[in-house]
């Protein structure tokens, strides 16, 4: 059988385009590996009619209902090359099984390259976390940290303010005196000295120790790590990959397509800001795409 659609990764965005294309009454395969990147967090924040809610769950009510539809089917697989095919698409898939597809959606993820610090990988998701969107509230007013990782990581500085004190662990770094005089001027405290540990009960965060000994209390620490794709099929496909900040992205264009006819991509390989609800709006975007060159004939070259 060849689907209209083969899609690969089973997050907010793949169930999005799976959900619209089965609305639309067209063949799918969802691959998925069932490491979505926000299963480290126990609340989503910010997605419309959702704010709260375990992201987990989230998906196991998405996928339930996208699974009623008739043609929809899941593989919990993962995906390990894609090539064209003379029915669009052929992917082989990790048990050594191939399927073929019309087109090919990839939504695949990234994961986080964390820092090897004691105490943070652990805390990841609960009190070291990224985004103040997603989960500064929660630590409203309290004693919050930056830790300094990238370039990108004063301009976070600058941000985290907006939620309590703030202080910017330079960790053995140097600023730009600019950059310096904007942090003084939101109030942001700046630590020189190296970071040994993050200190505290379980998953909570009491302190950072630095390497000099000295303990600054602190509640939360955010960091802005580099990504990695989960996946090197959109390379292996010959898709436009740009350098980001913080890590690669696959070139789309406004309908998410990417360079090689019959491929789109969605969700957080596409773009740098990255939030559940971006990921959604992703995935329906190219659904519409993906159904209306099925309709109209636009063909994989």
């Amino acid at each position: 059988m060849t689907f209209d659609t083969i899609i690969v990764g089973g997050s907010f965005a793949g169930l999005s385009v799976a959900l619209y294309l089965a609305r639309a009454r067209r063949s799918v395969l969802v691959l998925d590996t069932g490491l979505p990147r926000n299963r480290f967090a126990a609340a989503s924040h910010g997605f419309f009619a959702q704010d709260g809610s375990d992201p987990t769950a989230m998906l196991e009510t998405m996928r339930g209902q996208v699974a009623v539809y008739p043609t929809v089917q899941f593989r919990d697989l993962k995906a390990m090359d894609a090539a064209h095919d003379e029915d669009g698409f052929r992917v082989t898939l990790e048990n050594g099984e191939a399927v073929t597809g019309a087109r090919l959606l990839l939504a695949f993820g990234v994961n986080d390259i964390l820092p090897e610090l004691p105490g943070l990988a652990e805390r990841w998701g609960k009190t070291v976390i990224h985004c103040p969107y997603c989960h500064g509230y929660e630590f409203s007013g309290k004693r919050l940290g930056v830790l300094n990782l990238s370039p990108m990581s004063a301009h976070q500085a600058t941000l985290i303010p907006e939620w309590g004190p703030t202080t910017f662990f330079l960790n053995g770094g140097t600023i730009e005196p600019e950059l310096a005089a904007k942090l003084d001027e939101r109030g942001v405290t700046i630590e020189h000295e190296l970071v040994d540990r993050l200190v505290g009960e379980g998953t909570s965060l009491s302190a950072i120790r630095l390497r000099n000994g000295v303990e600054q209390p602190i509640e939360a620490l955010f960091i802005g790590p580099r990504n990695r794709f989960n996946s090197d099929i959109a390379e292996r496909l010959g898709c436009a990959i740009e350098d980001g900040p913080l890590g690669s992205v696959v070139t789309v264009d406004e309908m998410k397509a990417t360079n090689v006819a019959g491929v789109y991509a969605a969700g957080d390989i596409t773009r740098m800001g990255h939030t559940v609800t971006f990921a959604c709006a992703d995935g329906v975007m190219a659904a519409l795409a993906i159904h209306r060159s099925l309709v109209f004939g636009d063909q994989p070259s």
